[in-house]
């Protein structure tokens, strides 16, 4: 748990100092000031409003207890194992078994399961999967997401203005009057692979917290092992019945819904899910649980 919140943390980091170095390169403290509080200002309002978004695009609704008893007290369970308050429950209609949790706090916080979910997984395994959700709301890693979000946005700004700015003939805070044509070069590069640098980094950042809530999850349930059963559930579930998502909403869920193989894995929102499982049984194996 430690490593995977120190990559985090490095991941920051980096994101932070690639954002100061093309804001210092392109425009100046003005210019990365200005790309800064446009990123920011968007992604606070996405952040201050997630929960009620993703529900709704996941086309999600409110469960309450007389509907839902035993999933409420699992909830309820689990909530207080990590030392939280219960999450709001909601059930997305969909045979796509999946899982999902969001809200800008713990406080403010929601878990939805697919239909699907429910019916394929025993209740160890759904057990397993809750606690991973829960997990995340305890790592808060919708505000660790929204950080990196504002970071890699305000990256993307500061490439969209030095684009423009070469178009039109100059360079927003560019004193230089030398204007040595291999400067313009590494500029174009610049604007090419800084905002690319940002999203693989940004991806990172999401796979090191997926590793982190199923390590979490697994310490909350005090079982690796049923999420390890889960999640290899879930992986062929969605192969067969492939969840209709918005890309945007793919990091949300506890597996991808998207697929991708070879290169497509530097742009993966999960780490692979055999990575997932072979941890969580190395867990097991150190708690001395039988795999």
């Amino acid at each position: 748990m430690f490593a995977n919140t120190l990559k985090t943390f490095l991941l920051l980091a980096a994101l932070t100092a690639l954002f100061l170095i093309m804001g210092q390169a392109l425009g100046g403290r003005t210019g990365a000031f200005i790309a800064l509080l446009l990123a920011g200002g968007l992604n606070f309002f996405a952040y201050w409003y997630s929960d009620k978004l993703a529900l709704k695009m996941a086309g999600a609704r409110p469960v309450s207890p007389a509907e839902a008893p035993e999933l409420h007290q699992l909830v309820a369970k689990l909530a207080a194992q990590a030392g939280l308050p219960k999450p709001a429950v909601y059930i997305i209609p969909t045979e796509t078994p999946n899982a999902f949790a969001t809200g800008r706090n713990p406080e403010h916080a929601a878990v939805a399961v697919t239909t699907g979910i429910m019916n394929i997984l025993n209740w160890d395994e759904l057990e397993g999967v809750l606690a991973h959700e829960i997990a995340h709301i305890k790592n808060r890693d919708i505000l660790v997401s929204t950080i990196a979000a504002v970071l890699a946005g305000a990256i993307a700004y500061l490439a969209d203005i030095a684009q423009w700015s070469l178009f039109f003939g100059g360079i927003f805070g560019d004193d230089d009057e030398d204007h040595n044509p291999l400067g313009y070069i590494g500029l174009i590069i610049m604007i090419i692979l800084a905002p690319l640098a940002a999203m693989l980094i940004q991806l990172a950042v999401s796979r090191s917290r997926e590793y982190l809530a199923d390590a979490t999850g697994a310490k909350i349930c005090r079982c690796p092992l049923s999420l390890a059963r889960a999640l290899e559930k879930l992986e062929a579930w969605n192969r067969k019945i492939p969840l209709q998502v918005n890309p945007a909403q793919a990091q949300m869920f506890i597996v991808n819904p998207l697929k991708g193989s070879g290169l497509m894995h530097l742009f993966s929102t999960h780490p692979p899910i055999e990575d997932r499982i072979r941890r969580l049984l190395e867990m097991a194996r150190r708690e001395g649980l039988a795999a």
